[in-house]
């Protein structure tokens, strides 16, 4: 019956050629529809919203490109940020995924089809990520062979490394960058195997659409040019590459100046400057090989010394003048950061209060990666044993990334897709061996000893093959599993929107954000300036339409620093601070009623930390924030300057007066678990105005106090 059903699809009478390559993009297409849909979790469980903080920027500055033009968008300065300094939007931010956004909905638009740009924004990234599903599958067949790509398209497309920055909702700029990447990695293998003008264009091309994403891009422009040094030490370099790497290089360098926001960092700054030297040592090494073959041994070895030893010293000379003279920019604190992970800890604390740039645990690792972590050897095993141009390229970025991904655990999202390449190569090759091995179990009877040997050696093979092949099986299946368990509960929670379980089970909904910020939007003045940690600045733009203080763009240390030191200092010096920044309300987040342990509270020390780093700030100590046994606490036990900080107040206000547990006492804070210290106490400078349903966003507005005391 099933040959008949293929009979009359017309599959059987297909060529062996044919009916693997249908095979092989029915594969690909459900990989890219699985990994379209087991992004939409949040979707389907709360509603289609934007998720996080970041997003949220991004999506109001599409907004701004979609109403009003790219022109006005390039230009738009935006007085609702950083108040009283404002931000000049078209010169601070990565273009691309505006952009991209936009030519999405202006193409749905063309064509009569409706669509809000809200949802444009909500399902751009498991958009992107179908197409990363079809470069993952081109790269690895580049590296390995068809098998190893499908395999890998597979596993790319559930990974919750790549999964947790490209669920629908998540409307951030590595929900397209990693697509970029990859695309950008597939056109150089492509273009350093055959020496194609066309395919280095490509590249280049390529490289600029990653640019014009995300700032990750400073990882591609160091490992590309790694990879040609590594194929010169090695003796691999030869015209091919030569073509591709200059033409990349030259054509993308002088595309990537065109974005307002890297200008000509690219010529500048010190995390470009291994691609210019890697640049300018293809010419050297061209010239060389030039005179090489035109000159005799001797003389070519005595001008070989001389002109090296100079170059050597004009290039450190020059390199040094100009990074004296400011002409060449030192490298950033976050650059710092991934090569000392304690640097930003001791010297930027606003770099290091932030929780995606914390250190990889181990467990983090295992979470997002599974079998992959177990497989990734095998992959590169098999690379090692093929050593090709490519399979060098592969290996790099394989050992550079995982450095990296262990230093900051938000570059898991770059160690996620050669993780995905490396163990689908392994996973591949080994299935590709074993499967031979497995034959019927009654072979003919044998007709010499060679033949008898063969004959008793075989089931022994068959057997180790099966069960080989059967725990790989088991590993996929379990792999599927974490997977699709991990998407669900893990990576589909928007952050403005929370649920929580209740004691019988039923989902509760704490919807206490949008309430707030709606709050503020249709019962303050329009130019009313609010206050709050830097966390909360793009959210509150972008859906209160308020000004603010500070937001998550945290480019001036300075302004930041002043917010830390007013919720850190006690209200008469707040109020001081408050009135210097023309503050009229003040937003702080509060978990203790709810149990939501992501509020001020926790981050408490981090405003300290980062309010005491600036000389304004001197008084601030860290210490003075500890209970008398050297703990963060606050209970009875906290200490004098914690109990008087208005960060501590505006959060426990009225709070000593609830009940939040049966059979714990009023003031108990169910996030820190314990009884607060301070409950009878009112406010002087500023007076509650709103405290959403579940207490987790309270809003303060600032008091017109008297400029002159009684007399």
């Amino acid at each position: 019956m099933a040959k008949t059903l293929l009979e009359r699809m017309g599959i059987a009478t297909l060529s062996q050629a044919k009916k693997e390559t249908l095979v092989q993009m029915t594969i690909l297409s459900v990989a890219c529809i699985l990994s379209f849909s087991v992004r939409l979790f949040s979707v389907l469980r709360f509603e289609s919203v934007i998720h996080e903080f970041d997003p949220y920027f991004n999506y109001r500055t599409t907004k701004q490109l979609v109403e009003n033009g790219y022109y006005e968008f390039h230009n738009w300065f935006d007085d609702r940020a950083w108040y009283p300094l404002g931000r000049i939007i078209g010169g601070t931010i990565y273009p691309g995924l505006m952009v991209t956004a936009a030519a999405v909905y202006n193409v749905f638009n063309f064509f009569n089809v409706t669509i809000n740009i809200r949802n444009v924004c909500v399902f751009l990234a498991p958009m992107f990520s179908s197409f990363t599903v079809i470069v993952v599958y081109l790269l690895t067949k580049e590296v390995k062979s068809v098998g190893a790509g499908l395999v890998a398209a597979s596993m790319i497309a559930i990974v919750p490394g790549y999964i947790s920055r490209s669920v629908a909702g998540s409307y951030d700029n590595e929900g397209i960058a990693i697509f970029c990447m990859l695309l950008t990695y597939y056109t150089w293998i492509k273009a350093s195997k055959t020496g194609s003008i066309c395919w280095s264009l490509s590249c280049a091309l390529a490289y600029f659409y990653m640019v014009s994403s995300w700032g990750g891009y400073v990882f591609l422009i160091n490992l590309i040019p790694l990879h040609v040094l590594t194929l010169m030490i090695t003796g691999r370099f030869s015209h091919r590459i030569y073509v591709a790497y200059c033409i990349m290089y030259s054509v993308g360098t002088i595309l990537s100046m065109q974005i307002p926001f890297v200008g000509f960092a690219p010529v500048e700054t010190s995390e470009h400057m291994a691609a210019l030297g890697v640049f300018g040592l293809c010419q050297i090494y061209a010239f060389v090989t030039y005179l090489q073959a035109n000159m005799s041994t001797t003389n070519f070895n005595v001008l070989f010394r001389t002109v090296v030893t100079i170059a050597l010293a004009a290039a450190g000379l020059t390199f040094g003048v100009a990074t004296f003279l400011g002409k060449i920019a030192p490298w950033t604190g976050r650059f710092y950061s991934l090569l000392d992970p304690s640097y930003a800890k001791n010297n930027i604390p606003i770099i290091a209060s932030v929780s995606e740039h914390q250190p990889t645990t181990w467990a983090s690792f295992y979470f997002d990666l599974q079998l992959l972590v177990f497989m990734f050897p095998v992959g590169l095993y098999y690379c090692f044993r093929e050593l090709t141009d490519a399979n060098i390229f592969v290996i790099l970025y394989s050992i550079t990334s995982i450095y990296f991904a262990g230093v900051m655990v938000r570059l898991m999202l770059v160690l996620a897709p050669i993780m995905c390449i490396m163990s689908g190569i392994g996973i591949s090759t080994t299935l590709a061996i074993y499967m031979k091995n497995i034959e019927s179990e009654t072979p003919a009877a044998p007709s010499s000893k060679s033949g008898k040997k063969k004959a008793s050696d075989y089931p022994i093979k068959s057997e180790i093959a099966t069960v080989i092949v059967t725990v790989v099986s088991i590993f996929l299946t379990t792999f599927v599993f974490h997977c699709t368990w991990v998407t669900s509960e893990a990576y589909s929670s928007p952050s403005i929107v929370l649920a929580a379980r209740g004691h019988d089970g039923n989902r509760i909904i704490f919807d206490d954000f949008r309430e707030a910020y709606n709050w503020l939007k249709f019962n303050t003045p329009e130019n009313a300036k609010v206050m709050s940690w830097w966390d909360y600045g793009y959210q509150l733009t972008a859906m209160a339409n308020r000004t603010i203080i500070v937001d998550n763009n945290t480019w001036n240390n300075t302004h930041i620093s002043r917010v830390g030191q007013a919720m850190a200092s006690p209200e008469d010096h707040s109020y001081t601070i408050m009135k210097e920044l023309d503050v009229d309300y003040v937003l702080v987040i509060f978990g203790g009623m709810s149990g939501y342990s992501s509020d001020d509270i926790n981050k408490f020390l981090w405003m300290i930390r980062i309010g005491g780093s600036t000389p304004e700030g001197e008084h601030i100590k860290e210490s003075d924030y500890y209970s008398s046994t050297g703990e963060y606490k606050v209970d009875k036990d906290a200490s004098k300057a914690m109990h008087n900080s208005l960060m501590y107040k505006m959060c426990y206000y009225r709070f000593g007066e609830i009940m939040t547990e049966q059979g714990k006492p009023t003031g108990y804070d169910r996030v820190r678990n314990q009884e607060i210290g301070n409950k009878d106490f009112e406010l002087d400078v500023v007076e509650e105005a709103f405290t959403s349903e579940h207490w987790i966003v309270r809003i303060y507005k600032v008091k017109d106090l008297s400029n002159r005391g009684t007399v």
